[in-house]
């Protein structure tokens, strides 16, 4: 069987764990301003671990592509530490602020740059914005069959099969490659890596290419800034704790489902 080649998009966001007084809304200027380490989007790094366990599994190449204003090769370096071969980063002031049809304009652009792929897989969605329409605008720009919301994938004859998540359970669903999947989080974290092996990738030579608009064939007039009409700081509704007393715990139970109605 030939080498497979795994293209995996990861996005750099500010860390979502991070806590509320960290994140402040600059309403005039229309900006939300998070004081937070930067880390790899968490569904990305799920559709990392993804692409990690099919090259277990076969002969692949995985390379990693991320996008941005300004993309922090420590932080992506991560990586090519869990098992990536290759990452791009794609800089340029240019990708700044863009919204989700231009960010999948943009990658599109350089993985037609990168050339042979059979397998093109992103997180289902990003936890900064949680829009989730770039993965699937991407498979259509690319004019390849797309799968959403993988929770486990695999190889098979040249076709890629998915257990595609429902709310009822799973659909298997089978296509011939390339392809593009969006990946959920039940394909399960990205594995751990070891301080000792970290420090060794951020210290030692890696595969990472740079590259700017002008390096790949880019339609830099499909480029637009995503539009906010309005960003407003949630109102602060107050806290009002009560606590529930009664004799017995079905006591308690029905005072507090008295209590419950009167909030409906």
């Amino acid at each position: 069987m030939k080498k497979i080649n795994i293209i995996v998009c990861a996005k750099q966001i500010p860390d979502p764990e991070a806590p509320l007084s960290d994140v402040s809304v600059d309403a005039e200027n229309k900006e939300i301003i998070v004081d937070a380490p930067l880390v790899i989007n968490p569904f990305d790094e799920n559709a990392l671990e993804a692409a990690i366990q099919l090259k277990e599994e076969m002969d692949a190449k995985i390379t990693v592509l991320s996008l941005g204003k300004k993309v922090s090769d420590t932080v992506l370096r991560k990586t090519l530490a869990a098992g990536a071969d290759e990452l791009i980063l794609l800089e340029d002031n240019a990708f700044e602020k863009l919204d989700s049809h231009s960010v999948a304009c943009a990658l599109a652009d350089a993985i037609r740059k990168i050339g042979e792929y059979d397998l093109v897989l992103t997180g289902r969605q990003a936890g900064d914005w949680d829009s989730g329409q770039v993965g699937l605008i991407l498979g259509e720009l690319l004019e390849i069959s797309c799968i959403s919301l993988a929770r486990e994938i695999s190889i098979t004859d040249g076709s890629v099969v998915v257990k595609k998540s429902h709310p009822e359970g799973y659909e298997r669903v089978k296509t011939k490659m390339p392809a593009l999947v969006t990946v959920s989080n039940e394909v399960g974290e990205l594995r751990y890596i070891s301080r000792m092996k970290m420090l060794k990738m951020l210290k030692g030579a890696a595969s990472i290419s740079s590259w700017n608009s002008g390096d790949f064939d880019l339609a830099r007039e499909k480029l637009m800034e995503t539009q906010i009409v309005e960003l407003l700081s949630p109102s602060d509704m107050g806290r009002d704790c009560k606590f529930i007393e009664g004799a017995t715990p079905d006591d308690q139970a029905e005072k507090l489902a008295a209590v419950l109605t009167t909030l409906r």
